[in-house]
């Protein structure tokens, strides 16, 4: 199986010239770039996993064009998302347990408190929040952040994921 991964699209619907030029300024890509990302890379995923800050429905309502979406909330996630997805889950696929989750506070040891999300048994943790892309087995879990597709504020390169389910549960990172 092969699941999509990406976190902080930080992304909303232009609503007219101001707005357009904003959004540009910070994030340099719109939601009709993401859809063409998102058609090359995930173009054969049975499911998507956004790990929050999507800021608005619009992102959550493009994903579903091209597969399930499984998600969680973010900090910058505006009220509707803030009600609408939790703050972790733990999805099943395949035998795996992967547990989902924004994160929180500075990037430094953000890898130590995600993992206190899920003191239940998880093979991986995907979170983002950071921007900064990991994709690192620590104690037996893969802990996997896909970077952001839009937004470099924190990070060397914009980038998402892959998660292949066979025998066991391997990340790719997708450099944009």
């Amino acid at each position: 199986m092969k699941i999509g991964v990406l976190s902080d699209t930080h992304l909303t619907k232009p609503t007219g010239i101001v707005e357009t030029v904003k959004h540009t300024i910070r994030n340099k890509r719109t939601l009709d770039d993401l859809r063409m990302i998102v058609q090359q890379h995930f173009h054969d995923v049975e499911l998507i996993i956004h790990a929050g800050d999507f800021v608005e429905m619009a992102v959550f309502e493009l994903l579903q064009e091209f597969a399930p979406v499984e998600a969680v909330r973010g900090n910058m996630d505006r009220s509707d998302i803030q009600q609408t997805f939790p703050t972790k889950k733990v999805i099943e696929r395949q035998g795996f347990r992967i547990g989902v989750t924004h994160g929180d506070g500075a990037p430094q040891k953000i890898l130590e408190r995600v993992r206190q999300y899920f003191p239940e048994p998880v093979d991986a943790i995907v979170f983002g929040h950071s921007h900064q892309p990991v994709n690192e087995m620590r104690d037996g879990i893969l802990f996997f952040n896909p970077g952001s597709p839009t937004d470099r504020i924190f990070a060397p390169y914009n980038s998402i994921g892959l998660l292949e389910l066979t025998d066991r549960i391997t990340g790719h990172l997708i450099r944009l």
